[in-house]
């Protein structure tokens, strides 16, 4: 399936010169973000993932579906002080400043196969940052999912230790 013709871009949004793909229009389509889900989760599947983790709030659009098409657990990582039990955290940089994201300790078990799912590859930073705490708990990544790959920013050279898999690709 062609996916970039249920992908919309915005040109100049959220700032000029920038060409923002927006998903809600593939979502909005209920066969293309079906096969979109089927096809991560095939990919998942051939990973022999345990478990899906996804950073907020995308991720949770990719990977709660992909989780339930599998029937394994979903894990969320989530910005600081959005999840109740105790967490590790991790510190990331962005291109103008910093964040921090968290994990629930006891989400990952050590050994576990995990798929870490995005909607989209840019800088590749997020999902750095994400995979250093599931490798922290002891979990191995076995793959990154997204749907979308910004090429041209070269997020996928971030993360080249991972076995990535995409969808759609912008050049």
């Amino acid at each position: 399936m062609d996916y970039k013709q249920y992908i919309t871009i915005v040109e100049d949004w959220p700032q000029e010169g920038i060409r923002f793909k927006d998903i809600t229009t593939l979502m909005q389509n209920g066969t293309a973000y079906k096969r979109a889900i089927e096809e991560l989760a095939a990919y998942a599947k051939e990973k022999q993932a345990d478990v899906i983790v996804g950073p907020e709030a995308r991720g949770f659009v990719v990977g709660c579906p992909i989780a339930t098409e599998l029937e394994i657990g979903f894990v969320p990582v989530r910005k600081k002080g959005k999840l109740p039990r105790e967490v590790i955290e991790i510190n990331y940089g962005l291109e103008y400043g910093k964040d921090c994201l968290t994990i629930h300790k006891d989400s990952i078990q050590p050994g576990q196969r995990v798929v870490i799912t995005d909607d989209l590859l840019a800088t590749g930073g997020t999902i750095e940052a994400t995979a250093k705490m599931v490798e922290q708990l002891g979990g191995k990544v076995v793959g990154i999912a997204f749907l979308i790959e910004l090429a041209y920013i070269g997020g996928r050279d971030k993360l080249k230790q991972y076995d990535l898999f995409s969808l759609v690709s912008y050049e």
